[in-house]
């Protein structure tokens, strides 16, 4: 079966989104483009990585092609995710880059495969491999995503002041403690 490449030129939105409460939740990445939405499935992690990398490919380009003084951005997007919602993949590998000649970012992002995949086949068409979604996105709309991406992130449980990890609301088991509890001295 040959592979499916979902390409969105001209996205009227791409955003990061979540569903369930923090500690449970699914994070998810969707594209709308006129009446298409493609919705895929992936873990914090890689959400927390793309609007970082995203971040940092956006300086570059302002650095190596001047800011784009033109672009104004519309805010960020705080609408929900657009329902229903049904995953097409889970995310498995990432791939960024410029598009110099239609000045946009370009997000690749594969389904997980059983085969490894090879880099060659990130932002490519090639008739092997596995599915994808391919966004082109302005600069402001890449800023814009990576915006959300770092907000739905940290829109999570708190972290635990000693060891970064997340608080749960019935406890936290604090390995910097490593299993002692401070006590005060018992008065006589």
């Amino acid at each position: 079966m040959s592979r499916v490449i979902h390409v969105f030129r001209r996205p009227e939105r791409f955003v990061a989104g979540t569903v369930g409460e923090p500690g449970d939740r699914s994070f998810y990445l969707q594209a709308v483009e006129q009446a298409r939405t493609i919705s895929v499935l992936l873990e914090k992690q890689q959400v927390s990585v793309l609007a970082e990398r995203m971040a940092a490919l956006l300086e570059e380009v302002a650095r190596r092609f001047g800011p784009d003084e033109a672009a104004e951005s519309a805010g960020t997007d705080l609408d929900p995710l657009a329902v229903p919602l049904e995953e097409e993949f889970r995310v498995g590998t990432m791939g960024l880059g410029w598009d110099a000649d239609s000045q946009s970012i370009v997000v690749e992002l594969l389904a997980v495969s059983e085969e490894e995949v090879d880099e060659s086949v990130v932002l490519d068409d090639t008739e092997e491999g596995p599915d994808a979604l391919r966004v082109f996105l302005s600069p402001v709309q890449a800023r814009e995503f990576a915006d959300r991406a770092e907000r739905v992130v940290s829109a999570g449980r708190p972290p635990c002041p000693l060891c970064a990890e997340p608080l749960d609301t019935d406890g936290h088991v604090c390995v910097r403690l490593n299993g002692y509890h401070q006590r005060s001295p018992v008065a006589d």
